[in-house]
């Protein structure tokens, strides 16, 4: 079994590849061709010939798991960990622990690529299980756990910072909206005192049309009695 070291320019880890030469008889010629090709890094070339053999036999262990391996080389990473879980399907970790191993190893890199952190720490664990003395495994698992614990932190922080810009945007809406009240109560007061004003005034008319109208009425009355004394003295 051939180990490949795979460093990230990003991730900057130790990760580790394991190109698998047994092959199935239906699939072989297609995953030869594959690991000739992939051998020579022409990763594009050796992913047609996997697929190929998969069209074969699409429950070869080899064709999936150097399938995800060719996958990984070209940035594929989700593309690389699913081919990785479909070859897990066709490994009996019990009987053979060092398939198992490679597999989820393999697996957990290509969910840390994609910093998938949580799911990369369970997929090295299930790695571990098979092959506890792995140490670059164990590394990569580590480095997993110490990356989701800052991507949780930054979430809890980012978590914190929204929380404390929603409470602002409410502060500010509550202070608006206390503004929107005491300026429609001012305007109220000042509507209202516009008004007992304006009755004011309409009262005070009220009231001196009242008293013209009686003066009117009392002058009819004084010019009717002195008219009706001076026809009783004129026959006389």
């Amino acid at each position: 079994m051939k180990r490949i070291l795979i460093i990230l320019a990003v991730i900057l880890l130790p990760f580790t590849f394991h190109l698998s030469p047994l092959m199935a008889q239906k699939e072989a010629p297609d995953v030869r061709h594959g690991n000739r090709e992939y051998k020579k890094d022409n990763f594009a070339e050796s992913e047609v010939d996997y697929r190929r053999g998969l069209e074969k036999n699409n429950q070869s262990y080899e064709a999936h798991y150097n399938l995800g391996n060719s996958l990984f080389r070209q940035n594929k990473y989700p593309e690389a960990a699913e081919e990785f879980v479909k070859a897990a399907q066709f490994v009996d970790a019990k009987k053979d622990r060092q398939k198992a191993a490679q597999t989820y190893h393999n697996l957990g890199n290509s969910l840390f690529a994609q910093q998938q952190y949580e799911k990369a720490i369970t997929a090295y664990q299930q790695s571990l299980r098979a092959n506890p003395k792995d140490n670059d495994t164990r590394y990569n698992m580590v480095k997993a756990m110490q990356l989701l614990q800052q991507q949780q932190q930054q979430q809890n922080q980012q978590n914190q910072n929204q929380q404390q810009n929603q409470d602002q945007q409410q502060q500010q809406q509550e202070q608006n909206q206390d503004q929107q009240n005491q300026d429609q109560q001012q305007q109220e007061q000042q509507q209202q005192q516009q008004d007992e004003q304006q009755m004011d005034q309409e009262t005070a008319e009220q009231i001196l049309q009242a008293l013209e109208q009686d003066e009117q009425e009392t002058q009819e009355k004084l010019q009717r009695q002195q008219g009706s004394k001076r026809r009783v003295e004129k026959e006389w």
